[in-house]
């Protein structure tokens, strides 16, 4: 019996030591990817087609030429092995006073383009990131550009930087070389920011997040050998404390089946108490009237019975008025009416803390006789009326 207790209390120890190195291996959100996805993009571009190239790369002010809303629309398919097939729609317009091929642009002149290209994520090859995607690609387009139309093959170097797993920013610069140099066709730069939207996102780990797997199955399948060795220690245990176990559990049981018979025999009461109140009807009153007429005593007596019998029985008394009049004089007169009632009930002996009231006018209409509606009197009477609900048994 020592020996078993003294190897539960190593295995228990172990245990410990266990379960605290595996929270410092639970894969977390740092640990997943997106290995492919859809990408949908909005944002700007810049064109710089002034023929320096590299000379006057930064020189915005002379030789950029941006539009002050979003100008750049793109789609792409990006998939597990790392590469992407994208699609780029941009506007933009070559300014007066801007520098184009090297000479002072004398007037506005509209620039589009169409591009399709394919890309590789270099994570690939530098190591994953949950938030940093650069990549590079290629590809070719037509561009309409200072009035000349030409086919363009294209290099692209660019990032993207993730906010969440949908929601990011793209940034990268295009060389756009004409296929033909036709008609003064030239080659020009083309830079891009904006933000990118993914959606029909597959997830997989990142190769930490593969090492941290493999890591809690060695624990677990290790976790699991500690568990079995104390489930053969407890075995006999366990079967000893069977039998008694059973027993509780059938007294539990019948005890369970007791109450719940109790518990329907209670609420089969109080269902007959409602379905008795609810068959003895409403308390009508005449237009524009708060006096109960002899039938209504007649009501109001049977129910003087019914929580005369039930002490605990406690109800809720509606007054209610058809649609004719201004609400504030329906409200008024509601009011009288469930007065009216409950005060009969006392004077039957019945304890005022027993009767809670409600006055809603003619806010709760039987029917369609509303104010744009019109009705027959067998109908309008219908509406005024004192009804009770059971609120507590």
């Amino acid at each position: 019996m020592k020996t078993s207790s003294l190897i539960i209390i190593l295995f228990v120890f172990q245990g410990i030591f266990t379960l605290q190195a595996q929270d410092e291996l639970q894969i977390t959100a740092k640990d997943s990817i997106v290995q492919s996805s859809w990408i949908v993009g909005i944002g700007i571009n810049a064109v710089d087609d002034s023929g320096n190239v590299f000379d006057g790369l930064f020189n915005v002010s002379d030789e950029w030429n941006i539009l002050p809303y979003p100008s750049r629309v793109s789609i792409g398919r990006y998939f597990k092995n790392g590469l992407g097939i994208e699609a780029i729609g941009t506007l933009n317009r070559y300014k007066e006073g801007k520098i184009v091929d090297q000479s002072i642009n004398t007037d506005d002149i509209n620039y589009f383009g169409v591009d399709a290209r394919i890309t590789y994520d270099l994570n690939k090859i530098i190591g994953q990131t949950a938030w940093f995607d650069p990549y590079v690609g290629i590809g070719a387009g037509y561009t309409d550009a200072n009035n000349i139309g030409r086919g363009t093959y294209n290099a692209v170097v660019g990032f993207r930087t993730w906010i969440s797993d949908k929601w990011g920013l793209d940034f990268n610069s295009s060389g756009k070389w004409a296929m033909s140099q036709d008609g003064g066709a030239t080659n020009h730069l083309q830079h891009a920011a904006g933000v990118v939207y993914q959606f029909g996102i597959e997830k997989g780990l990142s190769k930490r997040g593969e090492e941290k797997q493999e890591l809690l199955a060695a624990i677990e399948k290790e976790k699991q050998r500690q568990q079995d060795s104390i489930n053969e220690v407890n075995r006999l245990r366990d079967e000893a404390l069977l039998a008694e176990r059973m027993k509780k559990e059938k007294e539990a049981a019948q005890l369970a089946a007791a109450e719940q018979a109790k518990l329907d025999a209670e609420n089969k009461r109080k269902q007959d108490i409602t379905n008795r109140i609810n068959s003895l009807g409403h308390v009508y009153f005449g237009l524009n009237s708060s006096v109960l007429r002899k039938e209504s005593e007649i009501l109001l007596d049977s129910l003087t019975l019914i929580l005369n019998e039930t002490p605990a029985l406690k109800l809720l008394i509606t007054s209610h008025t058809d649609s004719r009049g201004s609400s504030k004089y329906n409200d008024w007169l509601s009011q009288r009416r469930v007065e009216k009632t409950k005060d009969y009930l006392i004077s039957k002996g019945i304890m005022s803390d027993r009767l809670t009231t409600e006055a809603y006018g003619e806010q709760k209409l039987l029917n369609g006789c509303d104010d744009n509606t019109y009705c027959p009197e067998e109908k309008h009477k219908v509406n005024r009326r004192s009804d009770f609900q059971v609120i507590s048994f």
